[in-house]
């Protein structure tokens, strides 16, 4: 793989592949040509994309020509489309459709030559949600990569991808598990007060990897992009798990704070929305939709810039709001009450940056709408846009 954002490679960079003899290997592929729409050509082609995705992720470079034997770049030739939009379209499509499950995270970028010809580069990240097979006109086969190239899995192979995936998704559920005790027990980077919380987790699957660090070195430069939630102003400070901000003192308590941990986990918790006192104690419906929409696209915007890969986990929790109910102006309504302490909301998954907030959090804005006798947030309207009614 090229180690530059995708969107930044020049026809410099892939000259400096020729030049530097860089091989291909493992995470790097060359191809004179785009692949045709014969279905060995498509086979051919969704077994490159599956296989990098099954290994570690990595870079097909479609305008390089190559020496087949020894892999050695030899010149970038580029190739002459009328229509690049319209092929990039069509290899979009076909990675969508023929493989299982579908893979997040595919990048194509275009890089017009100063020959007017064009290479298309895709990038595609390791996936966490193995094992990714080709199943294009029943081809049904699995796929990885070693550094002779592609090759298909083996029985062991398979069962072991399977386990992976398996293992990484309880890891992910048991991190918030273990997060939300030791909220609830007030385990936490700064004391809190103890009033109902909202929590939201951000949890990147590539934090789990062993040793993944980011530099989180110039954050107290740019500390309002890790503002906490509903706040205005804040402290912040590096701790032991990453870089902290936190706001609201009062006789030595904080109402919120937000970590980021080296690994690129963030970990919100806010504790005086739901302060109230009113009987029944009140959700307040749009602010905390409006806050928790916000702090997501600030959060995305963040991890986005610290180079942070996605897929990644989004919970929402809300702790300790057995009694509460939701405030509207919907007078018609029997005002009902949460049955429970706490609301552990199912996850929701952002599988590309740029994702629109609003949309990724509705399905957990409707569960809590849900626990208070509603059938839907009553903030979205009838096209599903928030309008905060």
């Amino acid at each position: 793989m090229i180690t530059k954002p995708i969107d930044q490679i020049t026809e410099i960079d892939l000259q400096a592949l020729v030049d530097n003899a860089v091989l291909e290997r493992k995470s790097l592929e060359y191809k004179q040509l785009l692949p045709g729409n014969s279905d060995a050509d498509k086979k051919e082609f969704l077994a490159d994309v599956s296989s990098l995705a099954n290994a570690s992720g990595g870079d097909l470079l479609f305008g390089i020509v190559s020496d087949n034997s020894s892999g050695l770049p030899q010149k970038v030739e580029g190739i002459s489309l009328s229509n690049v939009d319209q092929e990039i379209s069509r290899l979009d499509n076909s990675i969508r459709d023929g493989i299982e499950p579908r893979l997040s995270g595919i990048a194509i970028q275009s890089i017009t030559l100063t020959n007017s010809k064009t290479v298309i580069i895709i990038r595609v990240q390791k996936s966490w949600n193995l094992p990714h097979r080709v199943t294009y006109k029943g081809h049904d086969k699995f796929y990885s990569r070693s550094t002779n190239g592609k090759y298909p899995l083996d029985v062991n192979e398979l069962r072991n991808a399977f386990n992976l995936s398996s293992s990484i998704a309880d890891k992910i559920r048991n991190f918030r598990m273990e997060r939300i005790a030791k909220i609830l027990s007030d385990d936490t980077p700064v004391p809190l007060f103890s009033c109902p919380k909202f929590v939201l987790h951000i949890v990147p699957v590539i934090s789990f990897n062993a040793a993944q660090s980011y530099d989180i070195s110039n954050m107290p430069r740019n500390p309002h992009k890790l503002g906490p939630i509903n706040t205005g102003g804040w402290d912040d400070r590096y701790n032991i798990d990453g870089f902290l901000t936190y706001s609201g003192v009062r006789e030595g308590k904080y109402y919120s704070y937000t970590q980021l941990f080296k690994n690129g986990i963030i970990e919100a918790v806010e504790a005086s929305m739901l302060e109230s006192s009113n009987k029944p104690p009140m959700i307040p419906s749009i602010l905390f939709e409006r806050e928790l929409i916000n702090t997501l696209e600030a959060y995305l915007l963040l991890l986005k810039e610290l180079g942070v890969q996605l897929p990644a986990y989004i919970f929402l929790s809300v702790l300790g709001v057995r009694g509460y109910s939701m405030a509207t102006r919907n007078w018609m309504h029997q005002v009902l009450t949460i049955d429970r302490d706490n609301l552990l909301i199912p996850e929701s998954v952002i599988e590309q940056y740029g994702v629109n907030a609003k949309d990724t959090l509705r399905s957990c804005f409707d569960s809590i709408w849900n626990a208070c006798g509603f059938s839907n947030s009553l903030n979205y309207n009838e096209n599903g846009q928030w309008v905060g009614h």
